[in-house]
């Protein structure tokens, strides 16, 4: 199956952890080539009324400053997506009950797995992010 189809499928799971307070974070890694930008973060900002994620683009270079900006979940989901491919095949989405990895093969096509989750509760990944 196509990368972007399975994509929709494992960004449903990222919305299904956000409305069950399950999301612990999401990391970007394993790039193609040695382009600049090296992970991507995404860890959950929990308030009483509003729901928001704090990205933060960690880059290689030690000329080039990380930048960490606060977005909603929709934004992230564009952010995430357009860096898809290139430069990210890896996205791994952590939760209290599981981890999912979303996977892109050098074919193109997308896979989703699951394991074990890392972290129990969301003060967990708070302190160890």
């Amino acid at each position: 199956m196509a990368y972007q189809d399975v994509f929709i499928l494992f960004w449903n799971l990222v919305t299904e952890s956000i409305q069950e307070e399950r999301f612990a974070k999401l990391t970007m890694a394993k790039t193609v080539g040695k382009p600049n930008l090296k992970n991507i973060f995404v860890r959950p900002i929990y308030a009483k009324d509003d729901f928001k994620v704090l990205v933060k683009l960690r880059y290689a270079s030690k000329e080039t400053e990380d930048v960490e900006e606060t977005h909603s979940i929709e934004e992230a989901f564009e952010i995430v997506k357009q860096r898809l491919k290139a430069p990210f095949l890896t996205v791994l989405l952590f939760t209290t009950t599981k981890d999912v990895t979303f996977k892109i093969n050098k074919k193109g096509a997308g896979s989703i797995t699951e394991n074990a989750p890392t972290f129990r509760d969301i003060t967990q990944a708070k302190t160890d992010a």
